[in-house]
């Protein structure tokens, strides 16, 4: 992540918190040790990447005023802890749905499309002196990558308790992005 010369030191400090998260996030999803349940994988994949908004969310609300981007935080902080709490209830059941090697290498070359993608788009979001269109920048792609990795894990046989959490998480993060890409409008992003 190349920081522009122009950005201020709260931009700066900002950004390089979200550097870290960031950069903790990606160990942790590609270093995340899989097994023969696509189920367990999803979950151990998407912990951190829920822990990265959560932290994302906690970094931005130190310094935005903005009513709504305040309120699209806190929701993000509320709904991701809520998914995590579930998913890490349900790991050990899902651990005992197993594939067969050709899904599991199918699904997981998709996933790994879909971190790559993720990944780059938020090390290259732009970075400007208003923090609210960073965060923006930097959320809508990240949810976007939930969103598809939530799509492409119900493709397959899957613990059936995850389903309802894989649909919320596809209906509660394309509502974030619809939220963002408004408020990204409203504000001049």
């Amino acid at each position: 992540m190349n920081f522009n010369r122009e950005l201020n030191d709260t931009a700066m400090i900002y950004l390089e918190n979200f550097k870290r998260i960031l950069e903790r996030m990606i160990e942790e999803m590609t270093g995340a040790k899989l097994c023969d349940s696509i189920s367990y994988n999803f979950i151990i994949q998407m912990i951190p990447h829920h822990e990265a908004a959560i932290e994302m969310s906690k970094n931005i609300l130190k310094y935005t005023d903005n009513p709504v981007l305040i309120r699209i935080a806190q929701g993000i902080i509320e709904e991701q802890t809520k998914s995590i709490a579930n998913m890490e209830k349900i790991l050990n059941c899902c651990r005992e749905v197993e594939n067969c090697d050709r899904d599991i290498c199918e699904h997981q070359e998709k996933i790994n499309e879909i971190m790559d993608i993720m990944f780059y788009s938020m090390e290259n979001a732009r970075a400007v002196n208003n923090l609210d269109c960073n965060f923006i920048w930097e959320m809508i792609p990240h949810h976007r990558g939930a969103v598809e990795m939530s799509e492409n894990t119900l493709m397959y046989c899957i613990c059936e308790e995850l389903k309802p959490i894989l649909t919320a998480i596809i209906s509660s993060q394309k509502r974030g992005i619809i939220q963002m890409q408004r408020l990204s409008r409203c504000i001049g992003c």
